[in-house]
């Protein structure tokens, strides 16, 4: 099919109408039975009369520097082994008794660590003794195991084995901040702390929602000093290094052939768009890179360490992220259209420097560089650095990517989103020998941080090269088939299902030779040809592979929509990427094994490969049989009532289905796709995933109505206040069995993306789609008074039908074009 109509853009907003949730969870907890309420409070009361007494006496026997003295104690809470713990109720704000983490082990017994002030010593006997006179308190006093004194461990998140000994390493302290607190105060007061008692630290900060992480040098020794001086600690960290991957093999190419190259660029279509690349800098002196990356747009985190590529890794970047595939251009004679430039910030010499740094407070302040320089630049940040996180990789954030959110989101600057494109990541050649299959060895390794970043698109990588010219590699086959994931890439299998679907999409990143006698090798042919920082001394051309080229060419993607499209929002050119992409045929026999996949099939295809690889003529153009339809609003999920933070509204948007033409077409088939794409605030931190710490602000999910479904009763369906009384919930269930992944692979994350099949008829009347929120820290952290935020979203719907010869786009246009005329005709009378 001819794509050549412009995506059409629906200007007019959703109905606004009363939500409340149709189904509320009213599960009550796992609880333990105690035989005597007495007995068991007697032992709690004791318990934590002892662990006061201890904290008390170990203050008194050891000389601390800080000038505030002692201000309350730190108390690990265990529950009974194999039940819940009530944690909502082991704090209370207004008293400054705060909730600082939640962990649970591997025996399945949870754990919390609270600080109690000196002044609310009483906070937790008061509730011992209405357990121990009434039943009032049973379910939290109730659940409670022992209480004891919380040493470093208890406050230590990741690997226990990484706990410093009495060797220095640099850690992360994640310190408390009230809502109504100045971080930066908090901060230098920490700060007076360690530098009286001879503790380094680094000036770098990242704050969250009643949380700054900073960076300080200690060991054990030092970190029970710090507990005991420091009443803001709440969780602490060992700090990550970065790590990438960089391939130098010999270019055959002439310098000839560069210059030909050259010749052929036209920039005359350039726009104010660019590719902001963080990495190791960018030597823009490259015959290549001179005209798409001017010195202005090169800059540098640390003055002293320039701005040029010492390493490679960012000019490898860099000859990606200008053309995308620099291979094919190569060999090419037609004239090469650039419509966008490149921006480099310098982050690290070398990803192998293994520098102990707070790097969501460098990815901060690279992307401040760029955006000072030119702030109205329309700019695709692409950043293939990673670290192999000592958190548990099953999708937990980390203050990296927890900083990713934040700045993609713009909380902490109104309004100023982003987007964001980050690597998800390498399995290693070892790996893959180890487990002696390369899918095992990628479902084994798992996305690594920032990649768990919900608003990031984190890439991964797939590959088409399969044919070897090298006469040094005779004998050797493509490990990986044409169009299957590489064996370069990661996964997000092992997560927990509650977190994102990691890597979001896979672009080209190579693939490996394979010889019966002689294992695993990387192959030139099997890699992508970029640019080379020795351009000067050494060859011009390098090549690079894995997950660094597919993140490079995923943002060379997204610049051209933004180029295309300048006006459309983060949020929307984020939700074009992912609803442009497809799986392979090959990734679908791979995973796919069934004749009739099961949505856990689906699944771990989700997982592996994301959505898929996207299309940029399919992000980019509509065509007469297949229309994409574009749609921006913002809503207000929650409302403080007298009663509380409840839910406010939900927005219902009628697609403009052209009726007659689709009814005419009759069992024709139709395929309807829907991606729902929105940013989270983050509120990352150990303090669990129940009660009100959670980690997204808000979440919002969309609903489609059935063929058989009416708005009333649709509307019944997805909210309760739309029914006239609690029994009338309509007539017509959701069936999912027509949406190719359903609602439980879909609703995770911060995108949600599904495909909906049937045939003309039955989509003439489906035709409504309801936007509504679900929970988040805005509704249940009320301290932070962040209940009555507006959340922006981007809705794309896709109709297509294979007859090339079935003109939908005119019909909906025309639809389009007419309800907004009849609009205005109104509002002029």
């Amino acid at each position: 099919m001819a794509r050549n109509l412009r995506n059409i853009y629906i200007e007019e907003k959703g109905q606004g109408l009363k939500y409340t949730p149709a189904s509320v969870g009213r599960g009550g907890g796992n609880y333990p039975i105690r035989k005597s309420r007495i007995s068991h409070g007697e032992f709690i009361q004791e318990q934590f009369n002892a662990a006061w007494e201890r904290a008390e006496r170990e203050y008194a026997d050891r000389t601390v520097v800080s000038a505030t003295g002692r201000e309350g104690v730190y108390l690990e809470i265990r529950g009974k082994e194999g039940y819940d713990l009530l944690t909502k109720s082991l704090e209370d704000v207004r008293q400054k008794v705060r909730l600082l983490n939640v962990r649970t082990e591997e025996t399945g017994t949870v754990c919390a660590t609270v600080f109690v002030p000196n002044a609310k010593k009483s906070f937790f006997l008061d509730k011992v003794n209405k357990y121990k006179e009434t039943e009032k308190e049973a379910q939290v006093i109730g659940t409670i195991e022992s209480i004891n004194n919380a040493f470093v461990e208890a406050l230590w998140v990741g690997n226990k084995n990484s706990i410093p000994t009495d060797e220095a390493v640099w850690c992360e302290v994640w310190l408390r901040c009230g809502v109504e607190e100045n971080p930066d105060t908090i901060v230098e007061d920490f700060f007076n702390i360690c530098g009286e008692n001879g503790i380094p630290h680094k000036e770098q900060r990242i704050v969250f929602p009643e949380r700054v992480v900073v960076g300080i040098y200690v060991n054990t020794s030092h970190l029970s000093l710090l507990l005991l001086a420091s009443p803001r600690i709440a969780e602490i960290r060992k700090m990550q290094s970065p790590v990438s991957f960089f391939v130098d093999l010999h270019a055959s190419e002439q310098r000839e052939w560069i210059q030909e190259f050259v010749n052929r660029i036209d920039l005359s279509g350039q726009s104010d768009t660019s590719v902001c690349i963080l990495d190791t800098g960018v030597n823009n002196g490259h015959p290549l890179l001179s005209s798409v990356l001017s010195d202005n747009d090169m800059h540098t985190v640390e003055p002293e360490r320039g701005k040029d590529d010492r390493d490679g890794h960012g000019t490898n970047i860099a000859g990606i992220a200008a053309y995308f595939n620099l291979e094919k251009l190569l060999d090419g004679s037609d004239t090469i259209n650039i419509h966008h430039f490149l921006e480099s910030v310098k982050i690290m010499n070398k990803p192998t420097d293994n520098d102990k740094e707070l790097y969501g407070d460098i990815t901060a302040r690279a992307i401040n560089l760029a955006e000072i320089e030119k702030p109205n630049t329309n700019r695709s940040i692409c950043m293939a650095i990673t670290s192999d996180s000592d958190l548990l990789k099953d999708g937990r954030p980390t203050s990296w990517s927890g900083a990713l959110d934040s700045i993609i989101s713009g909380a902490t600057e109104k309004n100023i989103s982003r987007l964001m494109y980050v690597s998800a990541g390498n399995t290693e050649i070892g790996e893959i020998a180890e487990a002696g299959d390369f899918e095992v060895a990628v479902m084994n390794h798992s996305v690594e941080d920032p990649g768990q970043a919900w608003n990031a698109i984190t890439v991964g990588a797939y590959t088409e090269k399969i044919s070897i010219d090298d006469p040094l590699y005779e004998g050797f086959s493509p490990l990986a088939n044409c169009g299957d994931f590489s064996p370069f890439t990661s996964s997000s299998i092992t997560w927990d299902k509650k977190w994102p679907i990691k890597p979001d999409i896979v672009l080209e990143g190579g693939n490996l030779a394979f010889h019966e006698q002689e294992g695993l090798s990387e192959a030139a042919d099997f890699q992508l040809l970029t640019t080379n920082r020795n351009f000067l001394l050494g060859k011009p051309l390098d090549t690079i592979s894995m997950t660094s080229s597919a993140t490079a060419q995923a943002a060379w993607m997204s610049a051209q929509i933004q180029h295309y499209y300048p006006d459309l929002w983060p949020e929307t050119i984020r939700a074009l990427m992912i609803h442009s992409a497809d799986w392979t045929p090959a990734m679908k026999k791979r995973i796919l094994r069934k004749d009739k996949p099961t949505k856990n099939d689906y699944r771990n295809l989700l997982r592996i490969c994301g959505y898929g690889v996207p299309s940029l003529e399919k992000a980019v153009w509509s065509a007469s049989n297949s229309v994409n339809l574009i749609i921006e609003d913002e809503l207000q999920p929650f409302i403080k009532k007298q009663t509380g933070i409840t839910s406010n509204e939900m927005h219902i948007h009628e697609l403009p289905w052209p009726n007659d033409l689709l009814l005419d077409l009759g069992n024709i088939p139709v395929r309807m796709r829907v991606t729902l794409s929105y940013f989270i605030e983050p509120g990352p931190g150990e303090i669990g995933w129940k009660d009100k710490y959670r980690y997204p602000s808000c979440g919002l999910l969309f609903d489609v109505n059935n063929p058989t479904e009416n708005r009333e009763d649709f509307l019944k369906r997805i909210s309760k206040a739309m029914r006239e009384d609690e029994n009338d919930k309509g007539d017509v269930k959701n069936d999912s069995s027509r949406w190719t992944l359903g609602v439980n692979n879909r609703n995770v994350g911060s995108i949600h993306s599904d495909i909906w099949e049937g045939d003309a008829g039955q989509l003439s009347q489906s035709n409504l789609i309801i936007i509504y929120p679900i929970g988040g820290w805005w509704k249940t952290r009320t301290n932070l008074r962040k209940y009555h935020t507006k959340i922006r979203y981007s809705l794309v719907v896709t109709v297509e039908t294979p007859r090339n010869e079935t003109d939908l786009y005119t019909a909906i246009a025309t639809k389009v074009k007419n309800k907004v005329m009849i609009k205005t005709e109104i509002s002029a009378l």
